[in-house]
């Protein structure tokens, strides 16, 4: 079988060997280890972060406030806490660390409020880094930020100057999630518009915000659910840990109002399915790849090189020969294809340049004959002129002017 451009070769099995059970082995190892997920929240004191998040997880991750201890002194700035716990559902084991960022957009100037949680988020980084160049990696904690959840204000206009910089400042840093907090607060219609003004904004200002992709790998089904969780984005969601009760008589988790109740977990009330099914059911393992292999190693690449680390490419480069040769062949033809342009256009250029002469000569003979033609011409007209002059002043001679004495008789008295 003919190899390919790399040289590997591609055959068919015959029978069944095994290795295509590996799956099944990670799966096992993955569901034995656990996983664990970290998580950041960002929004303003009130807005609903705790509650989202115990919704989300159907677990109090954050206690109530009645349960949470008086601080001595009240937050100045951001403050950047985080919390962790160990969940688990159908035999999969989840460390859910979730950090929290008390005093966000809480002062009455925010123009560095975004600066705390960027050092921290970088610190974790650093962190990372740290024990990758470690001697003993054998035990390695990864506590790199997966994903930010955003909580936009629905003012209904459209995002604010804070919430412009915030995501400027991290979404190359981390996986952005933005939503509207607290959805229930505007109309059907507002919500439309506001989300779309979101969008518009996110977009001039060429944020970049975590989008689930799909390839040719997914089937139609998985391709349908990602079309629709990015028509909800920014996600409008509400958050209730309470359970009310429907007319019919089941209990659901939402919000009753006197002109009737709010669902969580309905799609034609707010788009909490959607940020739950994007950010847990299948999407998580996509945000951690998109920290590990591209946004970490965008800042590692970044940190090593300001640190003055340069990487020779050729030093654990594998060489095929076959690879080998057909890059050599494909640089003799290039360089061969290089010299005939150059070639051709030498060509062509002194081709051109003798059609110049030519053309040069050509003209100043040209020149040259309509002169000489205008000078013969005129000479012929001033012979012409003489000719006639001289033909004008000559007078036809008479007989009697070429004989005189013709025809008169002498006078023999003359003399006396």
């Amino acid at each position: 079988m003919k190899p390919n451009a790399t040289g590997i070769q591609k055959k068919k099995m015959q029978g069944y060997v095994g290795f295509s059970n590996y799956p099944n082995q990670v799966h096992r190892r993955s569901v034995k280890r656990g996983f664990n997920f970290t998580l950041m929240v960002v929004g303003e004191s009130g807005i609903g972060k705790s509650t989202l998040i115990n919704t989300l997880f159907d677990s109090k991750i954050f206690p109530d406030r009645e349960e949470t201890p008086p601080s001595a002194e009240p937050i100045k700035g951001v403050d950047v806490t985080s919390m962790s716990a160990d969940i688990q559902e159908n035999g999969v084991k989840l460390r859910l660390t979730v950090v929290d960022t008390p005093g966000f957009g809480d002062s009455i100037n925010n123009e560095d409020a975004w600066q705390p949680i960027l050092e921290n988020i970088e610190s974790r980084f650093d962190a990372y880094l740290a024990q990758e160049n470690r001697v003993n990696r054998s035990k390695i904690s990864d506590n790199r930020i997966d994903a930010v959840i955003y909580f936009i204000k629905p003012t209904g206009h459209c995002l604010r100057a804070i919430d412009i910089e915030f995501m400027k400042r991290l979404h190359t840093k981390v996986n952005l999630i933005p939503i509207v907090a607290k959805a229930d607060t505007l109309t059907a219609r507002e919500l439309e518009l506001f989300k779309a003004k979101i969008m518009a904004d996110i977009n001039y200002h060429g944020i970049q915000i975590f989008k689930p992709v799909s390839d040719e790998f997914d089937d139609p089904e998985t391709v349908s659910d990602n079309r629709e969780i990015l028509s909800k984005i920014p996600f409008a969601v509400i958050g209730s840990e309470k359970l009310v009760e429907r007319p019919d008589g089941t209990m659901v988790r939402g919000r009753r109002y006197p002109w009737g109740i709010i669902e969580v977990e309905n799609e034609e009330h707010n788009d909490f399915i959607k940020l739950r099914q994007m950010l847990l059911r299948s999407h998580m393992e996509e945000l951690k790849d998109s920290t590990d292999m591209v946004l970490y190693e965008n800042y590692r690449t970044q940190k090593l090189l300001s640190m003055g680390h340069v990487q020779d490419n050729n030093v654990f480069r594998e060489f095929n020969p076959l690879v080998l040769l057909e890059e050599e062949r494909r640089a003799h033809e290039a360089k061969m294809q290089k010299m005939e342009a150059e070639m051709t256009a030498v060509f062509q250029q002194k081709v051109q340049e003798k059609e110049s002469k030519l053309k040069l000569s050509e003209e100043e003979l040209y020149a040259r004959h309509k002169e000489m033609k205008t000078v013969l011409e005129k000479q012929r007209a001033e012979l012409d002129d003489k000719k006639k002059r001289a033909e004008a002043s000559v007078r036809p001679i008479t007989p009697m002017e070429q004989h005189p004495t013709k025809g008169k008789k002498k006078n023999i008295f003359s003399g006396f």
